[in-house]
């Protein structure tokens, strides 16, 4: 009766949403920041007096920040080929996600944001990956000149991983896949405050990460550089090692599963103190979670449906779960990270987000849960100290005073 109840309200929730975005016509509007209200505004707002702005700009482009959107404008890009856990439904599909994340950046952190969905020509599509990294890079980057950071999103693997490297390298403003990165910060935010109340030390647990997409690989990263020395990261195929084609699984395996285990879920799951996952829904089961050490950790974070149900996951011993939904406690979501991420980048002139910048907000973000328990291990959405938080956290980072 219980999953039933849950089904009708999901139900009702996304009819609920269907209808609200139907009512608002888009989630985002443009602004202007002075009303125009004479001729005297239209020609210092426009023609004639804008030639002088335009022509001071001209001969110093730094000056742009000062005097145009771009030091406050955030573009939030997308092709539309991993969005949500909805798959590659295209550009069209993607822009209500955008337009959610403008939102969010607005709502959140006072960013202004610009949702840009890119259509990538069939032909390319239908060619070698490098074509179509070569075809977002190139966009991308045309279009930078009006924003001081671009917010990569729901771009899949493996292109994510060359695309956001190659734009960074090429512009002088942060970018950020926030598939990758900001999934990643929330998560070692949670797993920080998730092994104080277990009991357990992140230099000797065995953590599992189930996913080695955008987020799985981001993830292991960031927790191996907060000091995880035993991770396991499972694709479709099981464990990853070094035999694997794919070059950022390779990457991979060079620093996880150093025990070597084989097999798939169950088998890495055995005596395992976390599981990690951001794959698909329903991949584990009670007995899966049963085969893990006492005082285990959860993170189910598939959406809408995760991998484990939390009272299931509970019931195979979990002491600790999150997911990635809002109808259950701890909400592992990046909507944590990164308004205040690139709040912070904005304010100090960032142009790059550097892993020591991920873990130190990652510590501010666990560090805002004073006492944590089992259903308390990172902050609310709506709590007012993160953005803040996180923005001092990359300031900090930027001037050198950590």
């Amino acid at each position: 009766m219980q999953k039933k109840k849950k089904k009708v309200q999901s139900g009702d929730m996304s009819q609920q949403a269907i209808a609200l975005h139907k009512k608002l016509g888009g989630k985002v509007r443009m602004v202007s920041a002075m009303r125009v209200r004479s001729k005297k505004d239209l020609s210092r707002i426009y023609t004639p007096g804008v030639a002088a702005v335009s022509t001071m700009i001209a001969g110093d482009p730094n000056k742009a920040r000062e005097y145009t959107i771009k030091g406050k404008m955030v573009a939030v890009i997308s092709d539309g080929s991993a969005v949500l856990g909805l798959g590659n439904i295209g550009p069209l599909g993607a822009l209500p996600v955008m337009e959610g994340k403008a939102a969010l950046f607005k709502t959140f952190a006072g960013v202004d944001a610009m949702p840009i969905v890119i259509d990538v020509p069939q032909r390319i599509r239908a060619a070698r990956q490098q074509e179509r990294v070569d075809f977002l890079v190139e966009t991308i980057c045309a279009i930078a000149p009006a924003f001081g950071g671009i917010n990569l999103e729901d771009i899949a693997a493996p292109v994510c991983f060359e695309v956001e490297r190659r734009v960074i390298d090429m512009l002088d403003i942060p970018v950020m896949h926030d598939d990758q990165h900001g999934t990643a910060i929330v998560v070692l935010a949670g797993l920080i405050n998730a092994l104080t109340v277990v009991n357990k030390r992140m230099d000797s647990v065995r953590v599992v990460i189930s996913g080695a997409g955008a987020a799985g690989t981001a993830i292991a990263k960031l927790l191996h550089a907060a000091g995880a020395q035993r991770i396991i990261v499972l694709d479709s195929r099981g464990c990853i090692d070094v035999s694997r084609p794919e070059h950022h699984k390779r990457d991979l395996a060079t620093f996880t599963n150093p025990e070597g285990i084989t097999g798939g879920l169950r088998e890495a799951l055995r005596g395992a103190d976390v599981l990690i996952g951001v794959s698909g829904p329903g991949l584990a089961t009670c007995e899966d979670i049963a085969c893990m050490a006492e005082r285990a950790i959860v993170f189910a974070m598939a959406n809408p449906i995760p991998e484990i149900m939390p009272d299931e996951a509970q019931k195979g011993g979990a002491m600790v779960v999150g997911t990635g939904r809002s109808d259950f406690p701890n909400q592992i979501n990046n909507s944590l990270a990164f308004p205040g991420i690139f709040r912070g980048a904005l304010d100090y002139g960032v142009r790059i987000i550097t892993p020591d910048m991920k873990l130190a907000v990652a510590r501010a973000i666990a560090g805002l849960i004073k006492k944590p328990t089992a259903d308390k291990i990172v902050p609310d959405m709506f709590d007012t100290r993160v953005v803040r938080a996180v923005a001092c956290a990359v300031g900090a980072c930027a001037t050198g005073n950590t």
